[in-house]
């Protein structure tokens, strides 16, 4: 109890002096329980434990005080281990994380996934992406972008990099 109470003052203290909480990851069953109630798109980071790209991802990307601030205020979050044999639900079925990421079609690491909040399927984006062109294709999905039908190359000649 201790060690969460001084883990809950630390991030309190981070925020309040302008740093920005880090990325509110949630396991697969509960993000998409909150997407669904809260309407927030869905991103899944597909990892494995030893992925290299996937630790400095974690490391040069996910650990951005932007990114965390834009992640969490706009798409639920999910992680999920492509090696594990945890149990998720996804379309009536029940079945490992390792069979949901393989239904996904993702065959290296890291893979992003991005949901409607509905759960149904927008896109795979796989490898390592640099920090600057992950922000510009969250927000692309995540301000409503594609969702209005306009298209990735569009939307990247008409904006800004950073």
């Amino acid at each position: 109890m201790l060690r969460f109470l001084a883990a809950a003052l630390l991030l309190a203290t981070l925020t309040a002096a302008g740093h920005a909480a880090p990325v509110a990851w949630r396991d697969w069953n509960g993000g998409l329980a909150a997407a669904a109630s809260s309407g927030r798109p869905v991103i899944v980071d597909v990892y494995t434990d030893w992925c290299g790209w996937c630790k400095r991802m974690d490391r040069d990307v996910y650990a951005r005080p932007d990114v965390g601030e834009y992640l969490n205020s706009h798409f639920v979050t999910i992680r999920l281990n492509a090696e594990s044999g945890e149990r998720v639900s996804y379309e009536g079925r029940t079945l490992s994380a390792r069979m949901l990421a393989g239904g996904f079609r993702v065959t290296g690491y890291p893979t992003t996934i991005f949901l409607k909040s509905d759960g149904t399927h927008l896109a795979n984006v796989p490898g390592y992406v640099p920090a600057v062109k992950f922000m510009k294709l969250v927000r692309f999905i995540g301000d409503g972008h594609m969702e209005r039908g306009e298209s990735w190359e569009e939307y990247s000649r008409s904006t800004p990099a950073n």
